[in-house]
């Protein structure tokens, strides 16, 4: 087990299955629905038999009733693709308090539930990929179920570091066209883009019938920026750093994050995204609990 993989949190949620939203193509036989009709137990829908069809699906009531021969068609159950696609760009390496102590950071976070994830999804027979998004892909790993592929995963989870500017518009606009089949996107990351980009790749992502999940990880003080005194701010995706009198740009700085929080929280509900904002203080068990109650509703 990895360090950052807490069997208690795995213990605690171990009850919760991971659900998905919508139907999933699967390669085999799983708990989540899937569109393909099949012979399994949850009755769908009649239809009219057709020369070819399996005579031992007749429905020989529906016969008695109406004359006519009907098939009684059933919700195949599949399995689901589970397709982490984390942030590793510079800005991931913001923590606690302006800390980029290692164990503190939103990267170190991100791999947190990430592992959780992956672990939880492989353990219930779901295939599990993997996505490190920075300028481009850095990594990419396709979805396979496996012991052994998980604890691949795990080991480059182990190793992500925040590095480089965000390039995650043109990842998710990637992830959407190189992502096969219908999958349970999630996405962890700051989301340090504008948000119209971010709204294109959603749509991008929604188009193809994944069912997009987004943890935002925010900083408390990213939000709030309570500073009371001159400060030199340095750009973790490589600009100049800038030394500023916090109590000069205070309320307009408030302004803009409440207008870009707004911006995107418009966003996600427009394109059905499941939306988590999520300071990286909170205890991840509880955001994961969470997570997984609200997909089973």
């Amino acid at each position: 087990m990895r360090d950052f993989i807490d069997p208690k949190v795995i213990s605690r949620l171990s009850a919760l299955p991971i659900d998905a939203r919508m139907p999933m193509i699967g390669s085999v036989s799983g708990r989540h629905r899937s569109p393909t009709r099949g012979s399994s137990l949850e009755f769908s829908e009649y239809r009219k038999y057709v020369p070819g069809d399996d005579t031992r699906r007749l429905d020989w009531r529906a016969w008695g009733r109406s004359d006519r021969f009907f098939i009684k068609e059933y919700e195949a159950d599949t399995n689901l693709r589970l397709c982490l696609i984390v942030d590793v760009s510079g800005s991931m390496n913001f923590g606690i308090d302006g800390t980029q102590e290692v164990g503190q950071r939103k990267i170190d976070y991100a791999r947190k539930l990430a592992g959780t994830l992956a672990y939880l999804a492989s353990s219930q027979g779901d295939a599990v990929g993997l996505y490190c998004a920075a300028e481009d892909f850095r990594r990419e790993i396709p979805p396979k179920r496996s012991g052994a592929h998980l604890r691949f995963i795990l080991d480059e989870l182990g190793e992500i570091e925040g590095k480089g500017e965000t390039g995650l518009a043109e990842a998710l606009h990637q992830a959407a066209e190189r992502i096969a089949q219908r999958a349970l996107v999630v996405i962890i990351s700051d989301l340090f883009l504008e948000p119209e980009s971010l709204k294109s790749a959603f749509q991008h992502l929604r188009f193809r019938k994944h069912d997009v999940a987004v943890f935002h990880l925010l900083e408390q003080n990213e939000i709030d920026f309570q500073f009371d005194r001159p400060m030199r701010f340095q750009d973790l995706e490589g600009a100049a750093p800038m030394l500023v009198d916090p109590t000069t740009i205070a309320k307009q700085y408030r302004q803009a994050v409440q207008a870009y929080l707004s911006a995107l929280t418009t966003i996600v509900r427009d394109s059905a995204i499941d939306y988590h904002r999520v300071t990286i203080a909170e205890d991840y068990s509880d955001v994961l609990v969470r997570f997984l109650l609200a997909r089973k509703l």
